[in-house]
């Protein structure tokens, strides 16, 4: 569906598509009965709105019923729920979760402090090799871009790039989709702005984007508020910076009221992996293993889809023609995409420690 250009030094079109062979993977009787055995998945941090998991969770509720799912404070980011794993690794009650889903920066750094145990799904093969761990502790499995919903009643003049924020029409109007401290969807936003300025992927995008917030802090642009579709509705935060699937579901919630426009930035378009994995402490490692069969099946892809993200097996599904037309004329044009921007595990993990290291110190507000 995408003709992606440009320098993409992770995810691409080509590697997206170096797998089209499909086989009816099914997870086997032995996994599914000491599934229903163990009773429960507790996740973590996840929205009903973010990424359809809402539909992609009662669809797994509705084909195991006998395993009751524990959601753990679905507004979380992905470093909380990092530290859920660390805090609760002697604890098997039901605030240890099984499952993460978390930013591509995250899974590495997890895997490495031993927070991670390996399981490769039935569908492996169809996961690019980029965006998976070669032994199975991590893996990709959607990904969107980042973008601008805008409370239309509020903004006039829609903007068209991240330079467009800085102006004095925008007074009070910009926030985040998170804290930028704890929140991949907010540290990548920084990254985003920091390449809409020319700088490169990684460290020195990190910094400029520092930078730029650092200006519109000063502009009196930002504001240090996380912002959903609640609080764009409100007036409190009219322009949202937020992936491209959390605008879509923001559009569908809010309904028209008020109208909002979703804008894919002409600069600094950037493509965001989030990464599936177990963790090493799950109490119910068995229900977390038939948890990533579901969200890797066919079934399971498609519900991602719905919620306007692109599954990690999207091109091999659909070159085998196992994506229904209406769900690809629900997304965004293709043009959109054209210049979006994959950046390596290593650039998103010299942009999280440069925003990390330098938020407070270069830009100075606490968002809450």
């Amino acid at each position: 569906m995408f003709n992606f250009t440009g320098k993409l030094l992770s995810l691409t079109a080509a590697s997206l598509m170096a797998t089209t062979a499909f086989v009816a993977a099914e997870p086997s009787a032995e996994l599914i009965a000491a599934a229903k055995a163990e009773g429960m998945l507790t996740t973590i941090a996840l929205p009903n709105d973010w990424c359809g998991y809402g539909n992609v969770i009662a669809g797994f509720k509705a084909k195991y019923p006998e395993i009751t799912v524990n959601e753990l404070n679905p507004d979380a980011g992905s470093a909380d729920e990092i530290e859920a794993i660390k805090a609760n690794k002697d604890n098997k009650g039901p605030q240890a979760p099984d499952v993460i889903d978390v930013g591509l920066a995250f899974g590495p750094s997890a895997k490495a402090e031993g927070l991670l145990q390996p399981y490769k799904v039935s569908t492996w093969d169809e996961i690019p090799d980029n965006i998976k761990d070669p032994e199975g502790y991590w893996y990709g499995d959607y990904y969107g871009v980042m973008s601008f919903l805008v409370n239309k009643d509020l903004v006039a003049n829609t903007p068209a790039d991240w330079s467009d924020l800085l102006k004095p029409e925008y007074a009070g109007q910009v926030a985040l989709a998170g804290p930028p401290l704890t929140s991949n969807q907010a540290i990548l936003g920084i990254l985003a702005a920091g390449l809409s300025t020319g700088a490169a992927s990684g460290k020195d995008a990190g910094e400029a984007g520092l930078k730029f917030f650092a200006d519109l802090n000063k502009a009196g642009n930002f504001v240090p508020t996380v912002g959903k579709a609640g609080t764009l509705a409100q007036g409190s935060t009219p322009i949202l910076i937020t992936w491209d699937y959390n605008a879509l579901s923001g559009r569908d919630t809010l309904n028209g009221n008020p109208p909002v426009e979703i804008v894919v930035p002409k600069s600094g378009v950037l493509a965001g992996v989030y990464l599936q994995a177990i963790s090493a402490y799950a109490p119910h490692p068995n229900a977390a293993k038939l948890w990533m069969e579901y969200l890797y099946s066919d079934e399971g892809q498609l519900g991602w889809l719905k919620g306007y993200c692109h599954p990690a097996r999207f091109n091999a599904m659909s070159a085998a023609g196992k994506i229904p037309q209406e769900l690809l004329d629900n997304l965004p044009p293709a043009e959109s995409y054209e210049k979006a921007y994959f950046p390596t595990i290593e650039e998103v993990d010299a942009n999280k420690s440069a925003v990390s290291g330098g938020w407070d110190s270069v830009v100075g507000a606490t968002v809450q």
